[in-house]
């Protein structure tokens, strides 16, 4: 499988992998040798739970590496006024008072709860390339769906992905 990542999200994973690597290794092994030191492992319920942390930290750093191993990278080739990936998008829905924001992300970073959307999402298909202004079709399947018009198109910075949500 390959992921499609841009080189933002390859950057924060090897930070992830560094840390991990760094800096909660050291902690779990050390963990693991002082419960160790207690005893009965049989029956030394902190060596099996330092165990398994270990194993658990160990496991992330493998799934992160072999991403970035087999990762397609993916760049916004939009124009700075027209939604592409990682741009901040205001829409407004029809018999909606309050507007939504989404931002367009890889699917890695994906949380739909938060408004981080990709641009195989059904929001996203609809608003990938057009501009301030446009109105949309979001196709729902089966003859379903809603219309929606681009307020306004912004790049997205990392900083507010988790305060993004706004409906």
């Amino acid at each position: 499988m390959h992921d499609r990542l841009t080189r933002k999200d390859i950057e924060k994973m090897q930070e992830e992998i560094d840390h991990r690597k760094l800096v909660v290794r050291q902690q779990a092994l050390k963990d693991l040798k002082e419960a160790r030191a207690q005893g009965d492992l049989s029956e030394n319920f902190e060596y099996h739970a330092a165990k398994q942390y270990k194993n658990q930290n160990e496991s992330r750093i493998r799934y992160l590496e072999n991403m970035i191993k087999t990762a397609i990278i993916v760049e916004d080739h939009a124009a700075a006024d027209q939604v592409g990936l990682q741009k901040k998008v205001t829409v407004e829905k029809e018999g909606r008072e309050k507007p939504m924001v989404f931002k367009i992300v890889t699917p890695v970073r994906s949380n739909s709860m938060l408004g981080l959307i990709t641009p195989e999402s059904p929001i996203g298909r609809a608003l990938m390339g057009h501009r301030a202004g446009d109105r949309v079709h979001v196709d729902l399947g089966e003859g379903r769906g809603y219309d929606m018009t681009i307020r306004k198109v912004e790049p997205g910075g990392d900083e507010d992905d988790d305060k993004l949500r706004s409906f």
